[in-house]
């Protein structure tokens, strides 16, 4: 079997499960956020349910539209925040211990090898990177898994995708991903497992490896898996009292597809409008000037993300008519880039530096598009009207894309300055 059929056995209490069979399984956690929760509350309600399976193994994260942007927001915000008190959920956050969702349940040890996840959030497939199956539903389907601790999948067929060679300066897991979603498009991986290996993957920090699973979805998995190792053991590693369930993919089994990406000549890629399979390489990108750039989200709002875009901004300033816009994934990920210096690096070179949040993302707020503006973001979606104006235009790349961007003005890489 494949670790995520082998996954997917062992939460339904099988030896083994087949791609095709449907299964129900018992949830290692389930999460909603601002947006998603307050929907899957009124359906707990609706099915009469009085309390959650495990107040333990539900998260609630309120990142979306916080902080709070309007009065709606605040009244989103206020019932979640409400049913965990009265629920009893400990693992609710919106201020000084919060952050965007897809980044802080890993941080806060929620998340470890051998679990299975659902989240009422699509990016919920970014929890892979751990060895686990993690992937998004519906508000009703999170509702049920609130109430009995279980959920129904169709267990998926597997691509393979083996990431081959030596990565080259400037490239990282971001440009990794989005050759992929280059190659295969958008349904190239609809309702499949992708399951990323090979000595690059090998080599990549879990900042990295987070990155490569959040954008699994954008080729249209089911979920996205790396198979734990000693990096994944290491990072985990004081993180959580509970003991790690590490499982592989077996040397015979079954892959619908294989994919192989030789990375040895591979430059930071640009996912063109309006979609993220339209990449081509910075090189071939040609005179695109912007308005806007946004360096964060559960995709690449981590330390690392915000030190490599630090390391092409130091010394630099952002060029005149461009907002650049900072958003640390986490409370305690802004503190540490306060403490290194990197917040004070960002504002010097002319950065507006935000509270932990999705915000503009989704076009939510802080950042969003007017008709007619163009935004670079190392977020996951550049479809229509995502970051505001349907008239508007989203770029998707890396941090040191993004940054080097800020600089020059129009789409640029590092080596462009």
């Amino acid at each position: 079997m494949t670790i995520t059929e082998k996954l997917l056995a062992r939460a339904a209490g099988r030896d083994e499960v087949t791609p095709g069979e449907f299964v129900s399984c018992r949830l290692d956690l389930v999460l909603a956020n601002d947006i998603t929760a307050p929907i899957a509350i009124d359906e707990f309600r609706r099915m009469g349910a009085e309390k959650v399976f495990d107040p333990a193994r539900i998260a609630l994260v309120c990142d979306h539209a916080t902080p709070n942007r309007d009065i709606n927001a605040a009244t989103q915000t206020k019932k979640v925040r409400d049913f965990a008190r009265e629920m009893g959920v400990a693992n609710y956050w919106e201020a000084d211990q919060g952050g965007i969702e897809h980044i802080i349940l890993p941080d806060k040890g929620l998340v470890i090898p051998g679990d299975v996840v659902i989240g009422a959030d699509s990016h919920t497939c970014t929890y892979g990177a751990l060895g686990a199956f993690a992937t998004g539903v519906g508000s009703t389907d999170a509702a049920a898994g609130m109430a009995l601790g279980e959920c129904w999948f169709r267990v998926p067929e597997t691509i393979e995708v083996v990431y081959t060679g030596e990565l080259q300066p400037w490239v990282s897991a971001k440009d990794l991903i989005l050759k992929l979603i280059g190659e295969i498009g958008v349904a190239g991986a609809r309702y499949r497992s992708l399951e990323f290996k090979g000595e690059v993957i090998d080599n990549l920090g879990m900042a990295g490896r987070f990155t490569i699973c959040n954008m699994a979805i954008e080729a249209g998995a089911k979920n996205g898996v790396i198979a734990p190792d000693e990096t994944t053991l290491s990072w985990i590693e004081g993180r959580t009292d509970r003991e790690p369930v590490v499982l592989a993919s077996d040397d015979d089994a079954s892959y619908v597809r294989t994919v192989e990406i030789d990375c040895s000549a591979l430059e930071p890629q640009v996912a063109f409008p309006h979609l993220p399979e339209n990449t081509r390489g910075v090189s071939e990108v040609g005179d695109v000037p912007i308005d806007q750039v946004v360096i964060g989200a559960c995709t690449n709002g981590r330390l690392e993300d915000l030190c490599a875009a630090a390391k092409v901004l130091e010394g630099r300033h952002v060029a005149d008519g461009v907002r650049c816009i900072v958003i640390p994934g986490s409370h305690e990920i802004h503190l540490q880039a306060t403490r290194e210096g990197l917040v004070e690096l960002f504002l010097e070179s002319g950065c507006l530096v935000s509270t932990p949040t999705c915000g503009p993302c989704l076009g939510m707020h802080m950042g969003v598009l007017a008709e007619g503006e163009r935004a670079i973001a190392t977020t996951n979606r550049n479809f229509v009207g995502r970051m505001g104006h349907p008239k508007s235009e989203v770029y998707l790349a890396s941090p040191v894309v993004a940054a080097a961007s800020a600089v020059a003005g129009r789409i640029a890489g590092p080596e462009d300055l």
